[in-house]
């Protein structure tokens, strides 16, 4: 089978060309550093499958460039190879979609057999991935502490990271990794679609 490597480290990229190269049934056709260089290299190699990490530096992140492949006339699978776990990471990945998930510390025998498994159209989660997966689609809503909670309702009232660090006896950088933890939890990235996803799941009610 024909593999594509988007990774934006050169070490990484040379170590699993090495490591594909001693699999009778694996071949690299081509790689890239970043987003651009990937849709470009992707489309003239026609390989089977692509090996996406998620972050690629500057321009085009790897979910962008997922989401792009896909919609070629004839596209290969993708499957992510990356260090990046979140939920919010995982969910935007599946709905770009991409077949499978591994984490770069898995055994290379996972790797092959996730990419086999890949190319023959099945999906691939690594262990980890899949138990975070399974406790989403478990749990009804995101767990969130009442103190993400509280941070969510002035962040629907409007109020700016300081505003927030006043009210509630806090600092700045607490409030930023508070909203780290929420966009997690929540799957979003931005200050709106924090609000707006809690405001659907009934989590905080509008001002």
């Amino acid at each position: 089978m024909r593999l594509f490597l988007v990774d934006d480290h050169p070490v990484v990229r040379a170590g699993l060309v090495a490591l594909l190269g001693g699999e009778a049934d694996m071949e690299v056709v081509g790689e890239a550093a970043d987003g651009a260089e990937a849709l470009r290299g992707i489309a003239a190699a026609s390989p089977d499958v692509v090996l996406m990490d998620l972050q690629l530096g500057e321009g085009i992140d790897g979910v962008e460039v997922t989401r792009r492949v896909r919609e070629l006339p004839a596209p290969p699978q993708v499957l992510v190879l990356t260090t990046y776990e979140s939920d919010a990471d995982i969910m935007r990945a599946v709905d770009a979609g991409a077949i499978g998930y591994l984490l770069k510390a898995c055994p290379p025998e996972e790797l092959f057999q996730g990419i086999r498994a890949a190319a023959r159209g099945e999906s691939v989660l690594s262990a980890k991935v899949a138990t975070r997966m399974m406790r989403r689609m478990r749990e009804p809503g995101p767990a969130l502490s009442a103190r993400e909670v509280e941070l969510l309702e002035l962040l629907a009232s409007g109020a700016s990271n300081r505003e927030i660090a006043r009210r509630l006896y806090i600092t700045e950088a607490t409030v930023k990794t508070h909203l780290v933890h929420i966009y997690d939890k929540l799957g979003v990235e931005t200050r709106t679609a924090a609000v707006t996803a809690a405001v659907e799941r009934r989590l905080i009610r509008l001002p």
